[in-house]
């Protein structure tokens, strides 16, 4: 009887023992409201307005599962099963994948950095997303409008190493054998079938002051026609903030040729206005500009802003006009888990189209668990 006891009392302590070195968190955002859109200057078909509810605008709508089990040695197993959706209606987001925003697995040490397998951002929207007064969310608003590579852009198929942070340094890269699973145009059992991605960068982050660099690729499936082959959007971009208690300053610039990488869609009558995603356009060439402000407000308000243009060369992908994007923001804090927001962004030929005119305006309420 007293062995049984001991058995019993050693086998809950090792449990206890596992128990503590293996964690697993669900986590989650989930971020609806009200929004209006216009879209003018266009075809009639194109033209009109639209009042109603929006989805995942601060942040994209998603629930999450995030694990580390340690395995001695500072070593640790770690994965994050990410899945995204539309608040205002329970559909699965990107593309209708199960786990859209992310899918990895892979190991962490404190000591040598992390590496990663699976559908994951890369390294340009990472780095950028903390420099963007609006930090890559508010839809037309983001930093990724006008440098396509920081838009959240997303691949498959994905193995990314980043190292630890040495004193404010951090360096990352990435591989993509297959960019996108869904399109099947561009994807095949060859290596050379599917459309390849390279993502590399480097960040400098201490105190106040923030610097991000970073180098996107796109290598063209085969099962492309020649005239997309012909073509390796690559994008190339450098960004700094700056805290000053009172105002933080934000500044950055990019140089994208033969393409574009994430498009950012702007809803109408007859489907979404954009300059599109994985984009193979040779001779396209364009430069980026985005200047952006963020002051706090009290305690639990911030206000910030941002100017974008992009100045395309040449009319390879849509036109040639020079886009430019003002945007507004504003949060108020609840708690430290939910705040309200508003919005209000303005898109002068948007996509490179002459006289396109977008409007977006929006309120809502953000609560992350």
């Amino acid at each position: 009887m007293k062995k049984t006891l001991l058995a019993a009392a050693l086998l809950a302590g090792f449990a206890g023992v596992a128990q503590a070195e293996t964690s697993v968190t669900l986590y989650g955002i989930i971020d609806t409201g009200l929004g209006y859109n216009k879209i003018s200057g266009g075809p009639d078909a194109m033209n009109g307005s639209r009042f109603g509810m929006i989805n995942g605008v601060q942040n994209g709508s998603r629930w999450g599962l995030r694990g580390s089990e340690d395995l001695g040695d500072g070593l640790r197993a770690v994965f994050t099963l990410e899945s995204g959706f539309d608040s205002g209606n329970g559909k699965s987001a990107q593309g209708g994948r199960l786990f859209g925003r992310q899918a990895t697995v892979g190991l962490a040490s404190d000591s040598w950095g992390q590496l990663d397998f699976g559908r994951q951002t890369n390294i340009a929207s990472k780095y950028f997303g903390s420099i963007d007064p609006f930090g890559a969310g508010f839809g037309q608003a983001n930093i990724g409008v006008s440098m396509s590579a920081a838009n959240t852009q997303r691949y498959d198929n994905m193995v990314m190493y980043q190292t630890p942070s040495f004193s404010g340094f951090q360096f990352g890269v990435g591989y993509s054998f297959n960019a996108d699973d869904n399109n099947t145009a561009q994807t095949g059992w060859r290596t050379a079938d599917n459309t390849r991605a390279i993502t590399t960068g480097l960040r400098y982050v201490n105190g106040p002051l923030n610097i991000a660099l970073s180098y996107d690729q796109l290598n063209a499936s085969n099962k492309l026609a020649t005239e997309f082959t012909d073509a390796t959007p690559r994008m190339y971009a450098i960004g700094a903030s700056y805290d000053f208690e009172v105002v933080k300053l934000a500044l950055a610039y990019a140089r994208t040729t033969d393409g574009w990488f994430a498009g950012q869609g702007v809803n109408h009558g007859t489907g979404s206005l954009s300059i599109g995603t994985n984009i193979f356009a040779d001779g396209f060439k364009a430069n980026s500009y985005m200047v952006g402000l963020s002051a706090p407000i009290g305690g639990a308000s911030k206000l910030f802003g941002s100017w974008q243009m992009v100045d395309p060369s040449n009319d390879r992908i849509n036109g040639a006009e020079t886009m430019n994007v003002f945007s507004l923001g504003y949060t108020y804090d609840l708690s430290k888990r939910t705040n309200l927001y508003a919005y209000g962004s303005y898109a002068k030929n948007y996509a490179f189209v002459d006289d396109i005119k977008s409007t977006a305006v929006g309120v809502g309420i953000r609560h992350r668990f």
